[in-house]
């Protein structure tokens, strides 16, 4: 079945994908996107962009296990994984820029599109989880199981946002991201519990993650507090399954709001569009 926008794949059962690129229509042509009575639109235009920035720069890095995955099954479920990912970038984006066009830097291309590739780094809000580079497979397994428990509860929350293109994206993700949840998951027991080495690298891996794990969990609210305790209750059963232990390691000190590997990651992701601002592609 095809769509004519990527609205109409939120509302099917589906396995529709959306990427960037300039030939594509605006991804929530077709729906309501006037922010609803008594919803703050700077406030949705932050979350939006924050969880969008979020998602496209964890994608970009599950890319880069195109060829270079242990199995051609996984190299193929890591790029679909990237790929949900990467709608998900561009459904919040464009969300984001409807809800305060001020965000969207001046520049003859699509709202998200401009987002994407024509901010500097400083202006990305995104996590520094995912900016993270190098490590192996191990490492990228404990990330994505991070991430993808950290968002998959997150998103069960949002499907009952009072605004209704926020509820649909969530909708549509909370399915996404059960598969990437479970799907890490089965790798890190996997290797957790498999030979000296894997166990030993799984652990590493682990350990590297956890002290980016409490900047997902910033609140101090009841919501938060319920989410960190949601997040817990997961690890900690696959940890366990695993044979692992839990990592007991201090959060790395914010000595600003990314590492130094994201503008390396930016120069690479924008730099065609960068070099060819009216192209079509």
């Amino acid at each position: 079945m095809s769509f004519d926008n990527a609205y109409e794949a939120l509302t099917e059962d589906n396995d529709t994908r959306w990427a960037f690129g300039t030939g594509f229509t605006d991804p929530l042509a077709g729906m309501d996107t006037s922010v609803p009575s008594g919803v703050d639109a700077a406030e949705l235009a932050r979350s939006c962009l924050w969880l969008g920035d979020d998602a496209l720069i964890m994608s970009h890095r599950l890319q880069e296990w195109v060829a270079a995955a242990p199995e051609l099954e996984d190299e193929v479920a890591l790029a679909n994984i990237g790929l949900d990912l990467l709608g998900q970038a561009r459904l919040l984006l464009a969300r984001a820029a409807k809800a305060d066009p001020a965000l969207v830097p001046a520049v003859n291309q699509s709202d998200e599109d401009a987002l994407a590739f024509f901010r500097a780094a400083e202006d990305f809000h995104n996590v520094r989880l995912v900016e993270l580079a190098g490590g192996d497979f191990a490492f990228s397994m404990a990330r994505l199981l991070v991430f993808s428990t950290w968002r998959l509860a997150l998103f069960q929350r949002l499907v009952d946002s009072p605004d209704q293109v926020l509820t649909a994206i969530a909708a549509k993700g909370v399915k996404e991201l059960t598969y990437h949840r479970d799907y890490a998951a089965r790798w890190v027991v996997r290797l957790g519990d498999g030979t000296d080495l894997s166990h030993e690298r799984m652990q590493a891996g682990l350990d590297e993650v956890w002290p980016y794990v409490d900047e997902l969990f910033d609140g101090e609210n009841e919501d938060d507090k319920a989410l960190r305790e949601e997040f817990d209750a997961v690890m900690a059963q696959v940890i366990t399954a695993g044979a692992l232990k839990q990592p007991y390691l201090r959060p790395v000190p914010t000595a600003g709001r990314h590492t130094e590997h994201l503008e390396p990651l930016l120069a690479e992701m924008q730099s065609v569009a960068r070099a060819h601002p009216d192209a079509t592609w």
